[in-house]
């Protein structure tokens, strides 16, 4: 009832579509703020020094981003259980992945992860110095994809992959891909499935981007079961897509 009164109040209204504003705006402030510095310190660092400032940088700034967001913008992220697996060495942290900030919650307490990224986005100029600094991998080329990421493994990196390719579009989870499973198998390394649970959609396959949110907005990261690196790749995947469909449930709500 009280969500239902907020909602119909333009008062409310206008502060969902001031915190709408806020949230794209500083996420951009923190991408154009690093630009400049990603730009110039990819092609003179070795990569030994680069990546891991990159992948620092980048957990730090989204750290201070999920913050603001909490402070001004009547958001709440339970993140706690991903801190249980800083430490642990290489991973495959497999997620579903119903928002744009999936990504930004995961690597803000993940500083040795390293994103599988679409090749858009590597080559965006608000975000494609950030990731090639930090050695994030593209997604285009399969093969490429799967040695890069193995090879990362191989340096005790933790891979951030979602099985689904991209956003949700029906919920609780599409269809897994088979790179999780490849990569898997390949490299030797478990998978760490995250479940990702949310208040609404915001930022889903089919909120527009400057769609106002629905406030308050809450979000929860929990860890999920630790596959062994598959022998079977297809049974594999469809273990996996079944797992997140049993544990996400029919809506993925948290309150």
């Amino acid at each position: 009832m009280r969500e239902r009164r907020l909602a119909r109040n333009p008062l409310w209204v206008a502060y969902e579509t001031l915190a709408m504003l806020i949230g794209l705006g500083a996420l951009a402030a923190i991408c154009l703020l690093w630009l400049p510095f990603a730009m110039l310190l990819h092609p003179l660092l070795p990569r030994r020094i680069g990546q891991p400032l990159g992948r620092a940088v980048i957990a730090a700034g989204f750290r201070g981003y999920l913050g603001l967001l909490t402070l001004l913008c009547a958001a709440r992220f339970d993140l706690s259980e991903l801190d249980r697996l800083r430490g642990q060495g290489p991973l495959i942290v497999a997620a579903n992945h119903p928002s744009l900030l999936d990504a930004v919650m995961i690597v803000s307490r993940l500083p040795n992860a390293v994103c599988v990224m679409k090749a858009s986005l590597l080559d965006n100029i608000l975000f494609g110095a950030a990731a090639r600094l930090a050695r994030y991998i593209r997604n285009n080329a399969p093969l490429e994809m799967i040695l890069n990421a193995r090879e990362e493994l191989r340096h005790g990196a933790q891979l951030v992959i979602f099985p689904e390719g991209t956003r949700t579009t029906h919920f609780p989870v599409d269809a897994c891909q088979s790179a999780v499973g490849l990569i898997a198998s390949r490299s030797g390394v478990p998978v760490q499935t995250l479940l990702i649970e949310f208040s609404t959609p915001y930022l889903g396959k089919a909120w527009p981007l400057f769609r106002r949110p629905e406030l308050p907005l809450a979000f929860r990261i929990r860890l999920g079961r630790r596959f062994p690196p598959p022998a079977d790749i297809p049974a594999f995947t469809a273990e996996l897509e079944a797992y997140f469909r049993t544990e996400l449930g029919p809506s993925a709500a948290v309150s």
